[in-house]
């Protein structure tokens, strides 16, 4: 960790933390400078970049559960970001840029919630960015520099996505189309029992008490004279009407 012109050392042994203390020292934290006297030992911040460090991550960073920064970059480290780095919850910042790291980003790093500052860039990271909505909030160019790695937010897709995606428009429209066959299926019966339903209702409702009550079949048979004699009746009137207004 650099503070200006100072530099304090850290060392982490058993979970226990041996400090050598200044009065006061300044610290660029997160693109701002602050100044730390009394708290100066409560930092838990780790920057060993600008070195010459080989080999891989050590695993045992991953029992630094209250670490809040760690800055490895412009190394030599190799190898894959250790699997267990999601059990650091409290980490905010992790640069491990322009280093010779490979393979995938591991899901432990998209379940660090609190990470606001990421910079993987220029190493041999390859494959697909871990879904979650912390990696995906960061701009493209904290993973630039790893050809091989894909998805969002970076504009390249992995293999397959095209042919994914072509797949589902098809598979869309086959199911639009299922339900608009099952939506006719329905219409039709819908139609078919209505009119049973009409039907039983009419015959049963009217003409059968016609057929067994004589009151009743004379009494509806009355009632269509008058109507067919108001009809004739009408009718006869327009007609005469219409023949005087033609024929003056």
């Amino acid at each position: 960790m650099y503070f200006g012109d100072e530099t304090l050392e850290f060392t982490y042994f058993d979970e226990q933390r041996f400090s050598v203390y200044v009065a006061a020292a300044l610290v660029q934290w997160k693109g701002k400078v602050l100044e730390y006297r009394s708290t100066l030992g409560l930092l838990k911040c780790i920057d060993l970049s600008s070195n010459k460090l080989v080999e891989k991550i050590p695993q045992e960073l991953a029992s630094l559960t209250g670490l809040l920064s760690l800055n490895l970059s412009r190394n030599n480290l190799k190898g894959e970001i250790i699997q267990e780095i999601g059990q650091i919850e409290k980490l905010e910042v992790l640069d491990l840029s322009e280093n010779q790291l490979s393979g995938e980003i591991p899901m432990g790093l998209a379940s660090l919630n609190f990470l606001c500052v990421l910079d993987l860039s220029s190493n041999n990271f390859s494959g697909k960015i871990p879904s979650s909505t912390q990696l995906q909030s960061f701009d493209g160019s904290v993973y630039a520099g790893n050809r091989e790695l894909c998805g969002p937010p970076l504009p390249n897709k992995c293999p397959g996505e095209d042919e994914l995606a072509s797949l589902l428009p098809s598979t869309n429209h086959g199911k639009d189309k299922t339900n608009e066959e099952d939506n006719d299926r329905l219409v039709t019966i819908g139609f078919y029992v209505s009119v049973v339903l009409g039907f039983a209702v009419g015959f049963w409702g009217f003409f059968v008490p016609l057929l067994l009550r004589s009151s009743w079949r004379h009494a509806y048979l009355k009632l269509l004279d008058k109507i067919k004699d108001w009809v004739y009746v009408t009718v006869a009137v327009n007609m005469a009407r219409l023949q005087r207004k033609v024929w003056g």
